[in-house]
């Protein structure tokens, strides 16, 4: 797949799935804006990526829910590179608790994030692509626990099963402009969060089918093919990438 003369914004990108996202759409010829909360994170990320695949990549910090902000990535995308053609937006944030004791603060926290970031930073790209007249594509991340119930994860796996509907609908309001909009959902994946729990790596590798859970380039492949040109009449639709889990949806001990 090539990306090459493709604008993209990926948001949540410092590590992780994000990261490995920005890394192979730039490696692929993509000119990307990289985003993340920690700016830092995203400096350093974008130093590595440069490094390796000739410096077309941006780092971009900050909050991915917040209006003003989202529309001054489209605008910085617009104005230095002349054109909005892929957005990814893969921020998010996994707040667990016990539904009786889980408090107002963070489901707000995680609405606005998770559904809020996504639905606006997808109007805002969905406006300047439709201006282009050239189409483009729109990538949500949503995940597995969106298909299968996970203890403690209510209102994270609220966000994602409504992600997938968002991108449904949007084939209703984008299809006339050639615009598409998916969702790829990743099961248990082995970040630099994920592996910082006691354990994770063996518990998943027994209960996925697969044996083992995901690698962050398991996700990012499938992502870049539903923005690439490959896939331009897949639309409304979600790409599990799980090792089979959610086929049998057998739970990690302690969580039955």
């Amino acid at each position: 797949m090539s990306f090459k003369n493709k604008v993209a914004i990926v948001t949540g990108a410092g590590q992780g799935i994000g990261f490995e996202i920005c890394r192979m759409l730039s490696e692929r010829g993509a000119t990307v804006i990289l985003n993340d909360l920690d700016a830092d994170l995203a400096k350093k990320a974008v130093a590595t990526i440069n490094k390796n695949n000739g410096g077309n990549c941006l780092a971009m910090a900050g909050d991915s829910s917040d209006l003003g902000f989202i529309n001054s990535m489209v605008n910085t995308a617009v104005d230095l590179y002349g054109s909005l053609d892929i957005v990814i937006a893969n921020a998010g944030v996994t707040l667990f608790g016990d539904f009786f004791t889980y408090s107002q603060e963070s489901f707000s926290k995680v609405m606005d994030v998770n559904l809020g970031g996504s639905f606006f930073l997808a109007q805002a790209a969905a406006k300047q692509m439709k201006q282009q007249g050239n189409g483009g594509s729109i990538l949500f991340t949503s995940s597995a626990v969106g298909h299968q119930a996970l203890k403690n994860l209510a209102a994270y796996a609220m966000t994602k099963a409504a992600l997938e509907m968002l991108a449904k609908n949007l084939v209703i309001e984008l299809s006339q402009y050639k615009i598409t909009v998916n969702t790829v959902a990743p099961g248990a994946t082995l970040t630099e969060r994920t592996m910082e729990e006691a354990d994770y790596e063996r518990i998943w590798s027994d209960i996925t089918p697969m044996g083992r859970p995901s690698y962050v380039a398991d996700i990012a492949n499938a992502a870049l093919f539903l923005v690439s040109d490959e896939a331009r009449q897949i639309t409304g639709q979600s790409l599990l990438v799980d090792g089979g889990w959610t086929s049998v949806s057998i739970l990690p001990n302690g969580l039955k």
